[in-house]
């Protein structure tokens, strides 16, 4: 199994009156010389989540990031007029927020960043603020809305029976 220390937030950039398949997602990335989609995880509108990739396979959504980290994809990002907005539904915002806690129990003391927030800090002082994005993907502050969940596993990781649970994992030969 890989080493996972970062879940990255990203949006599938579609406009909020339009759809996009898991299908459509696939072929999109495919046109862009992937092998599959890039993502492990795709949110439908409706909440429904998809497997799109397995997270024993490195993914292919954050250029530089992608060895260590899990890809969440969620459909919309643009409003009706094409631009960034976050157009999470209650269902994508509840669905997302139950599978990050569930990776984050899985992969204790990952990080949980959106895709823009892994923009190169251009004026070095230690903060990507927006004229530094790269791109505005996902069009809501990732880390702010999971600060709790991430603090949560932090203190979880640093319990006494983590530290034994973990001590018969690595005897074990797992991770």
């Amino acid at each position: 199994m890989r080493i996972i220390n970062l879940i990255v937030v990203h949006c599938s950039a579609t406009r909020g009156d339009c759809t996009l398949s898991p299908e459509d997602l696939d072929r999109l990335h495919r046109r862009r010389g992937f092998n599959g989609t890039g993502y492990h995880y795709y949110i439908r509108k409706d909440g429904t989540l998809h497997l799109t990739r397995p997270i024993e396979r490195i993914g292919a959504h954050a250029k530089g990031f992608n060895a260590h980290s899990i890809g969440i994809c969620y459909e919309g990002g643009l409003d009706c007029r094409g631009r960034p907005a976050d157009t999470r539904t209650p269902a994508q915002r509840a669905t997302l927020r139950q599978l990050v806690g569930q990776l984050q129990e899985k992969f204790p003391g990952c990080r949980v960043c959106g895709h823009r927030d892994l923009s190169p800090d251009l004026n070095g002082n230690g903060e990507i603020e927006p004229e530094e994005w790269i791109k505005s993907c996902p069009c809501f502050e990732v880390a702010k809305e999971f600060k709790e969940l991430e603090e949560f596993a932090v203190k979880t990781e640093n319990t006494e029976e983590h530290r034994v649970t973990q001590h018969i994992k690595e005897q074990k030969g797992g991770k």
